[in-house]
């Protein structure tokens, strides 16, 4: 069976499947982002809770066209909160006061992990010629890279 967009639906289920687990980590992180949003204390809580905001706002948009992707090969996106628990690799952050550099490191770790992550759904994509998917998450890719690079800067 073929997707609207000329896709072998078996051939793209492992895609959908890397897809999801990426969907599932971006909505931990989602949730994780608004926890330090809040929670953040300390002399650099203006500069990062501005930074935060522009970085959650940007993780929801990637969870709309991650979600929309997995559709648009063929498979259904993860919907449940239990499922995106189930799945994610990301932790959960508590809700409790949380000083910039602990929040720094745990951010840079799981934005170091999405890009592995990326990595391994471009491999994928690209071993059924699904350049749609691969040009997606490259963008994706960049994105954690200049995260990851600005996170560096700030621990020094």
């Amino acid at each position: 069976m073929v997707s609207d967009i000329g896709l072998d639906k078996n051939g793209s289920a492992k895609t959908a499947e890397a897809l999801n687990q990426y969907l599932a980590d971006l909505h931990i992180l989602y949730a994780k982002l608004h926890a330090y949003h809040w929670n953040l204390e300390g002399p650099m809580f203006f500069p990062l809770h501005e930074k935060l905001q522009e970085i959650y706002e940007a993780v929801a948009e990637s969870i709309d066209e991650i979600a929309e992707r997995i559709l648009m090969i063929g498979h259904r996106p993860l919907t449940k909160l239990g499922d995106y628990q189930k799945h994610a690799k990301i932790k959960e952050a508590e809700s409790e006061k949380v000083g910039d550099e602990k929040m720094v490191r745990e951010l840079l770790a799981d934005h170091q992990y999405l890009i592995k992550s990326i990595r391994g759904i471009i491999e994928t994509a690209g071993e059924i010629d699904d350049e749609g998917t691969v040009d997606l998450v490259t963008g994706e890719l960049r994105a954690h890279e200049k995260t990851v690079w600005m996170l560096s800067a700030h621990l020094g």
